[in-house]
This record gives C-alpha cells, structure tokens and sequence, in this order.
C-alpha cells in the first residue's frame, strides 16, 4: 500500500474512532490487535491486512467500503488484491470490489456485519468461493452469492483469478441477531 493511502487510511480511521468515543485500547482489543498496532496504522505507518482492516470495520459497525474509500491502491494481502469500485448511498448500501488472487492462493474471508450477503462473478481464471463446506467452482461470467456474516473464502487453482465482489449490507433497522 502506498503512503498516500496509508495515510489517508489512518487519518479515516481515527477520525471514526474518535466520533463513536471509543478509545484506542478500547477498538484494538475488540477488534484482537495490538494497540501500538492500531497507533502505527492511525499514524499511516504499518502494513495493515484485509483481515485487520474487516475486523476494525466491524467493530466500528461500518461496511469495509468506508475504511477504504479514501485510498488510491488496491489492499494487498497475501497474494490477493483489492479495490473499492463504487460505494452506494442508499439503503440497503451495496459496495462494489475488484480483485485479484494469485495462483495457488487460499484466503479465508473474516465474517462481515450481521444480515450482509456477498457474490462473487468470475471475470477470468477459475475460482471456488463460497462459505466453508458450501463452495462452488466458478469460471468466467459465473457467480455465485452467499451470506457473507459467516466464514468464506476463495480458494484459486494454478492460474490468477480475478473477479467482481458485491456486497450487499443489512438494511438499516433490518440487521439480524
């Protein structure tokens, strides 16, 4: 990730920290991160993972999109790349994604806020996603959907896969328990 984001990141961040009251302390250790992790990131230093930024997303109940927005590059973690597309507006809010999995790459996705559904459509390469025991085997133009408040993940064979993510969140006032 480049400064430019890393910063931009940081700052979002902090700035949704502190607008909810929560502490430093209080945010990594419900999202299970060091502080002093969670500081360098606020300052626009480290290396965050997908798995960090979800979890901080979580626990600040907003949709990964909103983390993210403000950044120029795609998160790259573990031979997966992302990058926001589109952010809708409306209820319920539904956040577009490329990305991108090297060969031989097995990413098991974090769980996403309550009542959010994913689906994934192949653009080339092959892919199985899905959740855990309930995956499918997609090639280009297939997709598949799913509830993404579960474990998922995406799993490539010997070739780069990339791929349309959509997420579509809980209507506001609708999230399940």
């Amino acid at each position: 990730m480049d400064k430019l984001s890393l910063d931009n990141l940081g700052r979002h961040l902090q700035n949704l920290r502190m607008a909810r009251g929560i502490s430093l302390s209080q945010l990594a250790a419900a999202a299970g991160i060091a502080k002093s992790n969670l500081s360098r990131l606020e300052q626009g230093n480290g290396n965050p993972t997908l798995d960090t930024i979800w979890r901080i997303a979580v626990q600040l109940e907003v949709p990964f999109s909103q983390l993210v927005e403000p950044m120029t590059s795609p998160v790259e973690d573990e031979g997966v790349l992302v990058r926001l597309i589109d952010r809708g507006g409306d209820n319920p809010q539904v956040d577009a994604y490329w990305m991108s999995c090297a060969p031989q790459t097995l990413r098991v996705a974090e769980t996403h806020t309550p009542g959010a559904t994913e689906s994934v459509m192949v653009i080339s390469g092959v892919l199985e996603a899905g959740l855990e025991g309930h995956t499918r085997l997609l090639g280009p133009g297939e997709s598949h959907s799913f509830p993404a408040d579960h474990p998922h993940l995406y799993r490539t064979g010997d070739a780069w896969a990339t791929l349309l993510v959509t997420i579509v969140y809980a209507a506001r006032g609708e999230e399940t328990l």
